[in-house]
């Protein structure tokens, strides 16, 4: 497919899970993906190694995000930039995904200050400067997607903290849509439900019970894949995206529905 033919997108968080298919499927779309990771090199060696195995071009970039003292934003940016001239490019993006974040679970009586701050540095206040500093990088007509998810409407007690942190992405679409609108670029967010990744292993792999379970609970009869949560934000990247702005999409499957 060549629909993102000529595009550059960054991912944050894509060397594996969700972030992983959806670098790939990017790229599968035409895309030059700079795939962002923080510490698992091989990781992102694999999948950079596996979306060129297919014909596409990819280049991974190391930085530690919401780590104290420092978030690693400027670093990611700089980074990018470094990349972008070694290849005889511009340092210019059309597609910006904030796909990196963290859950930890916990009731409020559970909850910890260093777990609390951890889930806003990184899954709150992480994408909100990561896309301030990218904007000057972002061409007119491009498009932000944001993983927000499916927790912030399900009232889950066990993942308060963590609804928290992503309710807050939900808000920052909206409102960054509005203001971006002028340049023709679009903000959206995507929310998935249970989805098969590697934090969600001990649950969906090795709890056949449990994951049957959560496979009832949604409309159609199952927990998701990275891919499917990747195909909503290739939609969103694409052409046939340009007219949905500020908006939250649902991509669990119809869970709770």
């Amino acid at each position: 497919m060549t629909t993102l033919a000529g595009r550059t997108a960054l991912v944050t968080g894509g060397s594996r899970g969700i972030g992983g298919a959806i670098a790939t499927r990017l790229a599968a779309d035409g895309a030059t993906v700079y795939v962002h990771y923080g510490s698992r090199d091989a990781a992102a060696k694999e999948t950079v190694a596996a979306i060129e195995a297919n014909g596409g071009r990819a280049v991974a970039i190391k930085a530690e995000l919401g780590a104290d003292p420092g978030d690693g934003v400027a670093l990611l940016w700089e980074r990018f930039d470094a990349a972008c001239a070694e290849r005889g490019e511009p340092a210019e993006l059309d597609i910006l995904v904030n796909n990196v974040g963290v859950t930890l679970p916990g009731r409020i009586g559970e909850a910890t200050v260093a777990d609390f701050d951890r889930m806003m540095a990184l899954n709150t206040r992480t994408p909100f400067f990561v896309t301030q500093q990218g904007l000057r990088r972002l061409r007119d007509g491009g498009r932000v997607v944001t993983l927000s998810s499916a927790v912030t409407r399900l009232a889950l007690p066990d993942a308060i903290a963590y609804a928290m942190s992503k309710a807050a992405l939900d808000v920052f679409t909206v409102v960054l849509a509005k203001e971006l609108g002028t340049r023709g670029i679009t903000v959206n967010a995507v929310s998935p439900g249970w989805t098969d990744t590697e934090p969600n292993a001990p649950v969906l792999r090795d709890d056949p019970g449990a994951a049957a379970a959560i496979a009832a609970q949604a409309a159609l009869g199952r927990f998701g894949q990275p891919a499917d949560v990747a195909s909503v934000v290739a939609f969103l990247a694409g052409p046939d995206g340009a007219w949905v702005t500020g908006q939250v999409l649902d991509a669990s499957g119809g869970m709770r529905l």
